[in-house]
């Protein structure tokens, strides 16, 4: 593949992540995740596994009735069938509980491309800001 096949390949996987968070859709946001995969979110251990990963975020959901992602793609490095990289987020999202919130964010990616497909293998949450609204 070219650099640009696997850059379009990676953006791929990072859109079905933020799709599948606004719609709300756990098959589609499972896709985006290497059946390996580790998440990092708020510790204080990795969650392993993509099985378990969707778990998790299915419970962490079920807190926010709303929530809508935009993300920005940084910078990416490929080697082969891995790379590295990070992508920073905003998010506006409303709790069980009626709070409303704004939620800035970064994460460090791990990537493995698996039978032609890119996926996270490794995904690391870092809040750089958040405020109630």
């Amino acid at each position: 593949m070219s650099f640009a096949e696997d850059m379009a390949g990676i953006n791929a996987a990072l859109a079905r992540y933020v799709d599948g968070v606004n719609r709300r859709d756990a098959g589609l946001w499972s896709t985006s995740w290497d059946r390996d995969a580790e998440w990092y979110l708020f510790g204080p251990d990795t969650i392993a596994g993509r099985e378990a990963i969707v778990a998790a975020w299915k419970e962490a959901m079920a807190g926010f009735p709303f929530v809508v992602m935009h993300v920005t793609q940084g910078d990416v490095v490929i080697a082969g069938d891995v790379a590295t990289g990070r992508s920073y987020t905003s998010e506006l999202a409303r709790t069980a509980d009626g709070q409303r919130l704004r939620v800035l964010g970064q994460y460090e990616d791990r990537y493995i491309k698996r039978d032609g497909v890119w996926g996270f293998a490794y995904r690391r949450f870092t809040m750089l800001d958040s405020e109630e609204i």
